[in-house]
C-alpha cells in the first residue's frame, strides 16, 4: 500500500457537503482519523490494495449527528428498569408496573419511570392506581419529561409526607380536595422521596452509559452534551462513569458535559464547579458547560410566564410559572462562569425564563465582550416575538427539541387551552428564529423523547409527527430539510465546540453517518422512515445495521 492512499473510501452515492442539498454522487477518502478527500476523483486516486471502499450505492452519507440536549445516564438505567415509555394509556401503565414488579421481587423498591401524562386524565395519576398494583414495595416513577414523579402510598409513608407536609420552595405536593397528598409530586418536591431510592452502583452507571453510547451510535450520534453532569431529583451523577470511560477509551463518542448548578445555591458553588471541570475533563469527555435549570414546564404550569397562565375556563390565573433561579442574580453567575470560560446551557421554556437567560447572556457581554463560549437556550417552548431577534443578535443559539412542535394530546389538552390563542402561537419558534438569523442546535432530551434525529428531522420539516393525519403545528414555523438536518450536525458541533467536526470536508475529522436511503430524494412525509446503516467516529466503525 503506498503511503498516499486512504484507509476508507465512500463512493457512488450522494454527500452532504456545507451548504446543501446532496449533488449528485461523489466520494470522500477518510485516511486514520481525518476526512482527506471530497471528491470522487481524488477518491480514485486515494484508493489502494488495503482501502476498505463502502459503496453507498445511492445511499446519503452526511456528517455525524450530535445531539445537544440528551441525559444518557438516566435513560440507560430507565432501559433495565420499570421502563414505562411504550404504554399509551393507564391500563398499559399499570399493566407494565406489575409485570415489572411480579418479575423482580427481589428489588426493594420500584423503579423507572417514563409514563405520558396523556394517559391520565388531566395528566394526574394519583397513588391509589399504583396501590392496587403495588402495595408491599415503595413505587417511584419519575414521568416522561422528568419534571413530576408518581409515587405509591408506601413511598408517601417511608418519606413521611402527609396532608401537613408543606410545599418544597421549588415544587409542589398535589393534594386531592380532602388535602391528602395524590402520589404525584412535581419538580422539586420529587427529592423528598428520591432521595430515598437506592442510588445505581457504580458498575450500574457503567453499564447504562454504555448501553445509552450503544443505542445513540446506533442511531447516528456520533457527540452529544449531556444536560445534567450532578445529581438532582432522584438523576444519579454520571461523573465517574464518564470520567472511567474516557480514561479506558471506552467513550467512543466525543462528549460535553454540563456541570449541574445547584439551584439551591449561589455564587459559592463556582470554584467547585472550577474544580469538577479539572478533575473530570479527560480523552473524548469534557466537562466545560454549565447547566442552568430556570423553570420548569408548561404542562405543570411551572414554566416561567410573562403573564399568567389561564384557567379551564380561560380566565387569567394568579399563576406566572417558577424561576428557578433568582433573575435578578443569573446575570451576576451567568457573567462570572462566561470569564472563567464556561459555556452556559439553559433550561428556557417559558418566555420569561428565555427572556432571563438573554438578559443574562447580554450582561455577561457588556462585562466581558465577544466570548467564545456560546451560551445555548434549550427547548424555547414559549419565545416572545420580541425576544426572538435578540438569539442572533448576542449569539446565542437556540437549542430545540423538535420532536415537541406538534399537536399530540399532551399539546392539544394540557398546554394550549392554559396558555391561550396568542401565546400558543409563538411556542417553538424554529422559522422565525432561523429567519432572524440565530444559530440552530439541536437536542432529544432523552428518555423524555426519542433519541433519533430523523425523527426530530421530520418533525422540524414537517411540523407533524411521523404518521400524523392531523394539522401541521403552526406550519410557518418548519424549517427547511437541510437546514433541520444541519441544526443535527453542523449546528450541535458548533454548541459542543467541536468545531473540527460536523462537515464533510478535508481536514475534519471522520465522524460519519451512512443512511440506507437518501431523504431528499422522497417526499418530506417520508423523512422518518430512513435508517441508519453505519455510524464512523474518527473513521472507526461503531455501529453497523444488520446486514451491513
Amino acid at each position: 500500500m503506498h503511503s498516499h492512499h486512504a484507509d476508507l473510501v465512500f463512493t457512488n452515492g450522494p454527500v452532504l457537503t456545507p451548504g446543501g442539498p446532496p449533488n449528485g454522487a461523489t466520494a470522500v477518502a477518510v485516511t486514520g482519523d481525518r476526512i482527506t478527500a471530497v471528491d470522487a476523483s481524488a477518491a480514485d486516486d486515494l484508493t489502494g490494495p488495503s482501502t476498505t471502499v463502502v459503496d453507498l450505492d445511492g445511499r446519503l452519507l452526511l456528517p455525524g449527528f450530535q445531539d445537544a440536549h440528551v441525559h444518557p445516564a438516566p435513560a440507560g438505567l430507565e432501559m433495565v428498569q420499570c421502563d414505562l415509555t411504550g404504554a399509551e394509556t393507564r391500563a398499559q401503565t399499570l399493566d407494565a408496573v406489575a409485570a415489572y414488579a411480579a418479575a423482580h421481587p427481589e428489588r426493594a423498591w420500584i423503579a423507572g419511570g417514563g409514563w405520558s401524562m396523556e394517559a391520565f386524565e388531566g395528566g394526574a395519576p394519583h397513588r391509589s392506581d399504583l396501590d392496587a398494583v403495588v402495595a408491599d414495595r415503595p413505587v417511584y416513577l419519575p414521568n416522561r419529561d422528568h419534571h413530576g414523579a408518581w409515587v405509591n402510598g408506601r413511598a408517601l409513608e417511608l418519606a413521611g409526607i402527609t396532608r401537613h407536609t408543606p410545599d418544597p420552595a421549588d415544587g409542589r405536593i398535589e393534594r386531592g380536595p380532602d388535602g391528602e397528598p395524590t402520589g404525584l409530586l412535581q419538580e422539586g418536591a420529587m427529592g423528598l422521596v428520591s432521595r430515598l431510592v437506592p442510588e445505581p452502583s457504580p458498575a450500574d452507571l457503567r453499564a447504562a452509559l454504555l448501553r445509552a453510547q450503544e443505542h445513540l451510535h446506533s442511531l447516528g450520534i456520533t457527540a452529544w452534551q449531556d444536560a445534567l453532569v450532578g445529581s438532582f431529583g432522584g438523576i444519579p451523577d454520571p461523573s465517574a462513569a464518564y470520567a472511567e470511560l474516557a480514561r479506558e477509551g471506552a467513550l467512543t463518542a466525543r462528549v460535553v458535559g454540563a456541570l449541574w448548578w445547584d439551584r439551591g445555591r449561589g455564587a459559592e458553588q463556582i470554584p467547585e464547579l472550577v474544580e469538577r471541570r479539572a478533575a473530570l475533563t479527560h480523552g473524548r469527555f469534557r466537562a466545560d458547560a454549565v447547566k442552568l435549570m430556570l423553570d420548569g414546564i408548561a404542562e405543570t404550569g411551572t414554566a416561567a410566564m410573562l403573564d399568567p397562565y389561564l384557567d379551564g375556563c380561560g380566565c387569567a390565573t394568579a399563576n406566572r410559572g417558577t424561576s428557578f433561579i433568582d433573575p435578578e442574580l443569573l446575570p451576576d453567575h451567568v457573567t462570572e462562569l462566561d470569564r472563567l470560560g464556561f459555556q452556559t446551557h439553559f433550561h428556557a421554556l417559558g418566555d420569561r425564563a428565555v427572556r432571563d437567560a438573554l438578559d443574562a447572556v447580554e450582561a455577561a457581554r457588556r462585562a466581558n465582550g465577544p466570548s467564545p463560549h456560546r451560551p445555548h437556550l434549550a427547548h424555547l417552548q414559549v419565545v416572545h416575538p420580541d425576544d426572538v431577534p435578540r438569539f442572533a443578535a448576542l449569539g446565542a443559539t437556540a437549542n430545540i427539541q423538535p420532536l415537541w412542535a406538534a399537536h399530540e394530546p399532551q399539546m392539544d389538552e394540557l398546554t394550549i387551552p392554559f396558555l391561550g390563542p396568542e401565546r400558543a402561537g409563538w411556542q417553538y419558534p424554529f422559522g422565525a428564529l432561523h429567519r432572524s438569523g440565530a444559530h440552530l442546535a439541536a437536542g432529544s432530551d432523552w428518555p423524555v423523547s426519542s433519541a433519533d434525529p430523523l425523527e426530530g428531522v421530520h418533525v422540524a420539516v414537517n411540523r407533524a409527527l411521523p404518521g400524523s393525519r392531523g394539522p401541521a403545528f403552526l406550519p410557518e414555523q418548519r424549517l427547511d430539510l437541510v437546514t433541520a438536518i444541519t441544526a443535527y450536525t453542523a449546528g450541535s458541533a458548533r454548541v459542543n465546540r467541536l468545531d473540527e467536526t460536523g462537515a464533510l470536508r478535508p481536514g475534519a475529522l471522520a465522524d460519519l453517518v451512512v443512511l440506507d436511503r437518501d431523504p431528499f430524494a422522497g417526499p418530506v412525509g417520508a423523512i422518518h422512515e430512513a435508517r441508519v446503516a453505519r455510524t464512523y467516529v474518527g473513521g472507526g466503525l461503531v455501529y453497523a445495521a444488520p446486514g451491513e
